[in-house]
This record gives C-alpha cells, structure tokens and sequence, in this order.
C-alpha cells in the first residue's frame, strides 16, 4: 500500500441494514495519501459508520500515535495472520482499540476491528484478488453495531413496510459490503474528488 499515492476504485455497494432500504448501487472511492478518502454513490446518499471507512489502514500505520502490541498468531479463513493491537497515545482520541490481523507472508491486513468511545465496535474484512499487490481488496465488508450507529441530523430512513415508524433494533449487526470491479492508481486524485 505504501506505493499508493493515490486511487479512483469503481464497485457496487450493498448495504444490509435491517432499518434501510437500499438497492444494490455504484459507487466511487477515491483515496489520496495520507489519508484522504471519499466514497461517492450515484443517486443516493451513503451510510457508513461514523469512522468505518475514514480510518484508512495505512494513516494507522504511517503515523506515531500508537503502540503496536504483538497479540500472537491465529488463522482467518485459513490463512495464518499475526495479531496487532494498536492502542491510542493520545488521550483524546476517539479510538479505544483496533486490533489487526495481518497476512505476514502476503503483507495484506486481513481484518481489522475498531472499538471507538461514542460510535460502538465495527469490524473490517478485506479480500484481495487482482490488486493484492498493490495491497488494494477487491471486496470490503463493514459490520457494525446498528444500537451504536448515529444517523447524521437531517436524515430520515424509509421503514420497511413505509407505514408504520418501527423502533431501531437493539444489539442488531448492520453490514455493508462494497466489491470492487476496478482501480485507477497514481493517476492523481483531486481535491475537488474528495469533497
């Protein structure tokens, strides 16, 4: 990843949300180094946990305000991956704990899973394919927990039957998965891409 400068990815979003109707949708993510990343849908609205996809991996590891801690060895899916936990230095940061689970012989971060003090737990998976080189996932999938998830003010959700307002459902994991069908990398990334 740290040949990565920059990127432009195409893929399809789909979003699993026991409160949210959404369709399958195309979108856009653009990263710029170190950690500037964006996600566009067409026609619509996305929403992700708060910090779910704006912690990028690599600003984790490029920056000092953590301490790595080994935590051992274990396998994900049968691939052998080391344990990281990355604790916070500063105090005032709004993330208790990420824990890491790296592919040493590929160099690839697997999973990560990130306990935040007011946005609840939300895991990560990556699956590599065709840009694994680059250490870019053709498929991410967010699991968060739906009682934890704050909804930005002004948004309104489309209840399942339309009819009758339905209370949020307790201890219920929400889930998004975005598949990747392409990148544009070191092609530069504009500022005006990432608002």
């Amino acid at each position: 990843m740290d040949r990565v400068n920059d990127y432009v990815a195409a893929g399809k979003m789909k979003t699993d949300v026991v409160f949210i109707k959404a369709p399958v949708a195309n979108i856009k993510s653009y990263y710029k180094k170190p950690n500037r990343f964006k996600i566009k849908r067409d026609g619509g609205i996305s929403l992700l946990p708060k910090g779910g996809v704006s912690v990028n991996v690599s600003s984790l590891l490029l920056t000092d305000d953590y301490t790595a801690i080994d935590a051992g060895q274990t396998t994900l899916n049968k691939i052998p991956v080391r344990i990281i936990k990355l604790l916070p230095l500063n105090d005032n940061s709004d993330v208790v704990l990420t824990t890491m689970y790296i592919d040493e012989a590929n160099l690839l971060i697997r999973k990560s899973s990130t306990t935040t003090k007011d946005n609840g737990t939300f895991d990560m998976e990556m699956q590599f394919g065709k840009y694994a080189e680059w250490g870019l996932p053709d498929k991410v999938i967010f699991s968060f927990n739906t009682k934890d998830y704050k909804l930005p003010k002004g948004i309104t959700l489309e209840y399942d039957d339309g009819s009758k307002k339905q209370e949020l459902p307790k201890n219920k994991k929400g889930k998004v998965e975005i598949s990747y069908s392409s990148y544009i990398i070191n092609k530069g990334v504009t500022d005006e891409m990432l608002k």
